[in-house]
């Protein structure tokens, strides 16, 4: 089976890495085209051995990219395409369905109640993505609560998969050494309480809130880690608060490591030199970055989160609910019971094994199976109404650089090899 995944853009977000980690865990023939920004994350797929090329779209109505994005899938013969992110998904459904693949498939990983990766829910936004969701085989949603909102939204449940994020749990496991290397590096002194968050920098992840908090702690420091444009809104509101000394922003660096670029600490490295963890968005869709932080031994401090709050209670008792507010921050801040001091790191709670990105990858590749033998490349699935106290869940490559093709002109379509 050979598999075309098709991305908006490939900088360093949650859903770009999220397909990272899939792809390595697929034991697919598969291929990726990101339709801008071939960021840090590109890069990483490359260096894995899976092929990426550009297609070059230079806006939302650059139309010139649809023709290029049908003659590259026909070219491919891929059996699925798999789209991710908004305009990927409208512009990917629609390509795919003119080069006659029949088994169309995407992943809603960003939808809010109000917004959508950034971008506010108009009645345009919604009609444009429901009009392009009937021509896929179905939409996977990342935890229930997307699966909830896209009902809500108008998409029938029989078209909506439940397909979990998935987190590789090692790759976060503390490490004491790097906890060292990188507060010396960062010139953080080694008993000062660190807080940390990961994330876009987007009003909507509310890092002001940590930055408003922080100023409440004498000796406290914030790492924020990740990029976008709060990033001088952020910097200026700690210089106003008297802290730009003692608040980091580090932007994209786990992105750039991860791609073979820099020699700068990476987000497991980062983790290890935090002391807790807060996630302030008060609208998640899945809550990656917090599982992260968990398998990292983190103690947690969060709004929202999904994958947590669709998990029995138990699942995770690193991770404590908080108000939206700055002075509940603050308050579980001071407490000694939600900050273990120094080095000490809990377990691996059951949240983060359930999440395991195997089982995830497992699902989906069922998921390619079903759909792809079934008539029309359809399947019933169901996706069962949200039980508050119940868990959610649902019973390669090549080694191309780089390529932009010109319109008309077909991708490369060297074979790749399965891993």
């Amino acid at each position: 089976m050979r598999v075309l995944h098709v991305i908006t853009g490939l900088g360093a977000g949650g859903a770009e890495q999220q397909l990272r980690l899939l792809l390595r865990h697929m034991p697919l023939c598969c291929d990726v085209v990101t339709l801008t920004n071939p960021g840090a994350v590109a890069g990483g797929i490359e260096a894995d051995g899976t092929a990426v090329t550009h297609l070059g779209m230079t806006g939302n109505r650059d139309l010139s990219a649809l023709p290029r994005l049908v003659d590259l899938i026909r070219a491919g013969r891929y059996d699925v395409v798999h789209t991710h992110l908004y305009r990927a998904c409208v512009y990917g459904r629609i390509a795919a369905r003119m080069a006659g693949v029949r088994t169309v498939l995407a992943t809603e990983h960003s939808l809010g109640e109000k917004m959508i990766e950034g971008r506010p829910l108009t009645p345009g936004v919604r009609a444009l993505y429901l009009a392009t969701e009937r021509l896929g085989s179905g939409t996977v949603a990342v935890s229930a609560t997307v699966a909830t909102r896209l009902r809500r939204w108008g998409v029938p449940g029989s078209r909506i998969h439940l397909v979990p994020n998935g987190i590789d749990a090692a790759r976060f496991r503390f490490d004491p050494i790097a906890r060292t290397a990188v507060r010396a590096r960062l010139g953080l002194p080694a008993h000062d309480l660190v807080v940390g968050g990961v994330g876009r920098l987007v009003p909507g992840k509310r890092f002001d809130v940590a930055v408003r908090a922080v100023a409440q702690l004498p000796g406290a420091r914030l790492l924020l880690v990740g990029d976008g444009p709060e990033r001088e809104r952020l910097r200026g509101l700690a210089a106003s608060l008297g802290v730009a000394d003692r608040v980091l922003l580090l932007g994209e660096c786990g992105g750039a490591v991860a791609a073979g670029e820099g020699d700068g600490p990476d987000i497991p490295g980062l983790l290890s030199a935090m002391d807790v963890f807060v996630s302030t968005s008060a609208e998640e869709s899945f809550g990656l970055a917090v599982l992260e932080a968990l398998a990292a031994g983190l103690p947690v401090l969060h709004v929202t989160c999904p994958a947590i709050d669709e998990l029995p209670p138990g699942h995770a008792p690193g991770a404590h609910r908080i108000g939206p507010g700055v002075q509940s921050l603050v308050t579980a801040l001071r407490e000694p019971s939600s900050v273990p001091a120094g080095m000490r790191r809990a377990p691996v709670c059951e949240a983060v094994r359930h999440y395991d990105v195997a089982r995830s990858a497992d699902r989906l590749m069922a998921l390619y199976e079903e759909l792809h033998g079934r008539p029309g490349g359809r399947a019933p699935v169901r996706v069962p109404a949200p039980a508050p106290s119940a868990p959610k869940t649902p019973a390669g490559t090549s080694t191309r650089p780089l390529a932009r093709p010109s319109a008309g002109t077909p991708a490369p379509t060297s074979a790749p090899t399965k891993r």
